[in-house]
């Protein structure tokens, strides 16, 4: 045992994922821990939606969704829909889900429709018609089935990224022994070796420790401003690097989704709270200016009159060369970032966090496991990366030259070119993740379903007649199917804990 102090610098939700996280899996072995954060440094909040990842995350805990939906106006999430990426008729939008375990019996429709369309066959290949999760959506549902529906179901959140931040501080308060201190850094010791040995704090407390975890954000102050690691930019095939927000009033009917439309230079998400909904656009500052950019979301808004006021952020989008060097661990923004438009910032962390955990403890809490858990989280990255391309590789606008600059963009990755190959080619998806490895970042339930929902296939005038009966057959089982299991979920906002119902 050669590590007896973890010290965490930076707050947010990061920082206090990962204090609650080891706290709960080293108390045991007397690692004591310290998290160091800034009064004076605000926090940029990882984004406002989730993955399937923190329901499995706030279950690792042992806390319920009774207890920190309501503190931080939190929602469901069914998935996330697509709307204005394409201009193909029938599929300017299309619906991301997330897995259950009922999609065997209707998605085979869908993949062996696509492939027949594919091939020229008239048939409907519109992933939404095949999705439980994308009618629970349609209808503001909630993904929580009743108890005589004994059925799996993953689903993210909507959420207040500060307030979640601030109950998990709360929580580590509660559980004890974590050592919380509000300082600014001023300065980093290293040894010989280039181990980071303490933090000389702006109180003149020097903070020692035997291992250090860079939670500090963009600024990265541990990882890439002491330890020098290389930042490895991703500039060349997502070209968004900024962002703004506005928030605007909740309606009655909360939705279960994330909505993500495409604008000019960008795009802009809808998040549903219970207190608010939560409006952001992401777009490139080489094809316009912050105000434009501003403009131009008051305006998708209806707000353009309004004295709301708009956060303005910049995004630096990419990862660390190495996330582990020395005896210090990036998790969060310090260790990359991909944009947000399939809210993987958190699993980022997530994911960070157990696999840090287990390679460090496997490996006698030594370095053996570094160079392992780099690759991991590097792949981890760049498979992440490559899927979010294929949003924009994929594209069909040609009202600015954004859309058409991303459309042909050709520094675009081998397994994205690889995967629309293969589609286009009318191979395997299936075979093709798993010639490529890259089936565990995204499966083909989600590829099917961006190639199919972008309406990648041949054009309508060319398409040849189906067998009309069995086309039409399995369409009744497949809407009969969906509907009947619709009829086992309640509307979103009546399962939601203090949820604002003054509107």
């Amino acid at each position: 045992m050669k590590v007896k102090s973890i010290v965490i610098l930076g707050g947010g939700t990061a920082g206090w994922m990962t204090a609650n996280a080891l706290q709960k899996k080293w108390q045991h072995l007397g690692i004591n821990i310290t998290l160091v954060e800034s009064p004076d440094i605000g926090i940029v909040g990882v984004g406002e939606g989730s993955t399937p990842k923190l329901k499995h995350f706030f279950d690792s805990l042992g806390i319920k969704e009774s207890e920190w939906m309501p503190e931080c106006n939190a929602t469901y999430k069914n998935g996330i829909s697509f709307k204005n990426w394409s201009t193909v008729s029938g599929y300017e939008e299309y619906f991301h889900p997330f897995g259950c375990s009922l999609d065997f019996v209707t998605l085979k429709f869908l993949y062996d429709n696509a492939t027949l369309r594919r091939k020229g066959v008239d048939v409907i290949a519109h992933p939404n018609r095949f999705s439980l999760m994308a009618s629970l959506a349609e209808k503001k549902l909630a993904p929580i089935a009743s108890k005589n529906f004994p059925f799996h179901f993953q689903y993210g959140y909507h959420f207040d990224s500060v307030l979640i931040g601030k109950f998990l501080q709360k929580k580590a308060a509660e559980v004890g022994g974590i050592n919380h201190i509000q300082a600014t850094v001023k300065s980093v010791e290293l040894n010989s070796n280039g181990d980071i040995t303490s933090l000389k704090l702006n109180n003149d407390q020097i903070l020692s420790g035997d291992f250090f975890v860079d939670c500090s954000g963009f600024a990265s102050i541990l990882l890439e401003k002491t330890l020098k690691v290389p930042f490895i930019s991703f500039s060349d095939n997502l070209f968004n690097d900024s962002a703004i927000t506005i928030p605007t009033e909740i309606e009655p009917n909360i939705p279960s989704q994330t909505v993500s439309t495409a604008l000019m230079n960008g795009w802009v998400w809808r998040i549903p709270l219970t207190n608010r909904i939560g409006n952001g656009y992401v777009y490139s500052s080489q094809y316009c200016t912050q105000d434009e950019a501003e403009k131009e979301l008051r305006a998708h808004l209806g707000v353009l009159e309004s004295d709301i006021e708009a956060r303005h952020l910049k995004m630096k989008v990419g990862r660390a060369k190495e996330s582990w060097r020395n005896n210090c661990v990036a998790v969060g923004l310090s260790q990359g970032f991909i944009e947000p438009l399939e809210a993987t910032a958190l699993q980022f962390v997530i994911s960070t966090i157990e696999e840090f955990a287990t390679a460090f403890e496997e490996g006698g809490f030594t370095h053996q496991f570094k160079e392992l858990f780099n690759r991991r989280m590097n792949m981890n990255f760049e498979g992440i990366r490559d899927y979010i391309v294929l949003h924009y590789k994929t594209n069909s606008r040609s009202d600015s030259q954004y859309w058409i600059d991303n459309r042909e963009n050709k520094n675009i990755p081998n397994n994205v070119k690889d995967m629309l190959g293969c589609w286009y080619n009318i191979q395997s998806l299936e075979d093709e993740l798993k010639r490529l490895n890259i089936g565990s970042y995204y499966t083909k339930m989600s590829w099917n379903c961006m190639l199919s929902g972008m309406g990648l296939f041949p054009p309508k005038e060319s398409l040849t007649s189906a067998d009309a009966q069995t086309a039409q057959a399995d369409l009744e089982f497949v809407d009969k199917f969906i509907g009947g299991c619709s009829m086992n979920f309640k509307p979103h906002k009546k399962m939601l804990i203090g949820a604002n119902t003054s509107t």
